[in-house]
């Protein structure tokens, strides 16, 4: 008997079970589903060799809904969506490689083996949980067929009514639903690939020749960087603000008083949470890039992005430097670099900080003496790309700023990565995780800011920019897809072009600045330089 409650108990814990972490609460396990009922009636009229062959199957696609359903869970949590069962398969292989370099290799691997024996187990115990409750029916038909009308006489009479415990309809079809809706996603997704394919060939600068792309910004010396999950959070979360506001607010002054000026606003990202990637291509595209196939579909294109401009004037050289690369990168093409730095080539000897492959001062210092230092060859101007690490989760350990000139190999950031928080004991805590990521966000804006007051020129012009909010556990789970965006520069000519834009003076924007969908911001920034629309029609 009691085998028997807890196979019932499974099956409709599985069938009513929500797709969000929030959506856990009692009551939504004390509802009524229509698919426990449609189901009985279904086996109480079937002969025994289909009826089993049915259950079982009914089982190991009840478990294969289960596992969806944690799957939005997992992604609605750390990435503010739901899983794309077409698109997001290989994110999974991204995730274990983040597991692998916060929590280590054994860890990892020992997670990764206890989730697959929860995953077959789930399938086997589903299958025969409803094999057994099937067989129960068939040994009680006249019980079990009245119990089946009383059952689906309640569930109508409380969808009908609308009757609710604690605010959750009594009433469930959500297997159903979750089965239509993944359907539907299915469906939107093939379809969203071939429109966007359309959209991609459409370009309105794409056919501008490179003499009348950015003319105003010849002779400058152009940076655009991106710190990792700097988003609005950080800078109006009544937890993490008040430490980066004063940040913002300290490196604003020291930098005005170095010459440098700045103006910022907001961007809302195509992203959350994480697949900075997407925001990267985004905001250099002037493409709304919020999914891996939209990115696949850029990359192969020849759609001018932002950084290729500078390229195809032929008056920049154009430098990547990406600490978090480190495999073959073959994206460098579209966006237009002549050289990149991948993690492996800025001589970084020191210890990994979790994900990130190097502490930012050290990458920023490596730039220097590898980049910035050095003139380009036939009187060119230059054009970097740099893609900031120290900021991205778990947040544990965190780098410290050292001195700009005792960075070294990086070795000097061995007994500063050591005496850090321990990934494990930030990941689970939120009050820790949301603590520890205004620290690390401190750290990104301080070590770019320091390292522009101190090698920055009167040519230099930089834009930086957040990828993506924090995952909803440190953001909130209704938290903006906002993130911080800053142009700074000691020409006062290169604001004036923008200062129609109502951006804030300083580098921390204004709650009531005015906000861009992320991929209006190429557009923008071409015209506002003097760039001339040639538009190129697929």
């Amino acid at each position: 008997m009691a085998v028997t409650v807890l196979a019932a108990a499974l099956v409709v814990a599985a069938l009513v079970l929500p797709n969000s972490v929030v959506g856990l609460r009692p009551a939504k396990f004390v509802r009524l589903p229509a698919e426990a009922v449609i189901g009985a009636a279904v086996m109480l009229a079937l002969p025994r060799r289909p009826r089993v062959v049915l259950a079982a199957v009914s089982g190991v696609a009840l478990a294969a809904m289960t596992v969806l359903n944690l799957l939005d869970m997992g992604f609605n949590q750390y990435l503010g969506r739901s899983f794309n069962l077409v698109l997001d398969w290989s994110l999974l292989g991204d995730a274990q490689s983040y597991l692998e370099d916060s929590l280590g290799r054994t860890a990892t691997l020992a997670a990764t083996a206890g989730l697959i024996v929860v995953v077959l187990l789930l399938f086997v115990l589903l299958a025969l949980s409803m094999v057994r409750l099937s067989d129960l029916l068939a040994r009680h038909t006249g019980t079990a067929t009245r119990g089946t009308l009383v059952a689906g006489v309640v569930w109508i009479t409380c969808s009908s009514l609308g009757l609710q415990i604690s605010g959750v309809p009594i009433a469930s079809d959500r297997t159903a639903a979750a089965l239509k809706l993944q359907a539907h996603r299915v469906s939107d997704t093939l379809r969203d690939e071939a429109e966007f394919r359309k959209v991609a060939k459409v370009d309105a600068f794409g056919d501008t020749p490179g003499a009348q792309l950015v003319p105003d910004l010849r002779g400058k010396d152009m940076i655009f960087t991106f710190i990792e999950s700097y988003g609005r959070s950080a800078i109006e979360d009544p937890v993490i603000a008040p430490g980066v506001d004063r940040t913002l607010d300290e490196r604003t002054a020291a930098l005005a008083k170095a010459g440098f000026h700045a103006k910022s606003g907001w961007l809302t990202s195509a992203t959350y949470g994480g697949s900075s990637w997407l925001g990267h291509s985004t905001t250099m595209s002037g493409l709304w890039v919020n999914n891996q196939q939209r990115y696949r579909t850029v990359m192969a294109s020849d759609h001018l992005s932002l950084t290729k401009a500078f390229e195809k004037t032929g008056a920049f050289d154009t430098v990547g430097v990406m600490p978090g690369v480190q495999k073959a990168w073959p994206e460098q093409s579209f966006y237009g670099l002549n050289r990149v730095y991948n993690a492996f080539e800025l001589g970084y000897k020191g210890p990994k900080f979790s994900w990130s492959t190097m502490p930012d001062q050290y990458a920023l210092q490596q730039y220097q003496d590898r980049v910035h230092s050095k003139k380009p060859a036939d009187g060119k101007s230059r054009m970097s790309l740099l893609i900031l690490t120290s900021s991205h989760q778990p947040w544990a350990p965190i780098p410290k700023m050292v001195g700009w000139d005792q960075l070294g190999d990086g070795s000097v950031f061995k007994g500063i990565q050591a005496a850090g928080n321990k990934p494990a004991d930030i990941i689970a805590d939120t009050t820790r995780s949301r603590q520890e990521y205004g620290k690390s966000v401190q750290y990104s804006v301080t070590a770019l800011t320091q390292w522009l007051e101190r090698y920055g020129t009167k040519d230099t012009v930089l834009v930086f920019l957040g990828d993506h909010q924090p995952i909803a556990r440190v953001s909130g789970n209704h938290a903006s897809r906002d993130v911080p965006v800053a142009i700074v520069a000691k020409d006062p000519k290169v604001l004036d072009k923008v200062d129609d834009w109502g951006w804030t003076d300083g580098l921390r924007p204004a709650h009531d600045a005015p906000v861009w969908r992320m991929s209006s911001f190429r557009d923008r920034f071409l015209t506002a330089y003097g760039s001339t629309p040639h538009p190129k029609r697929g």
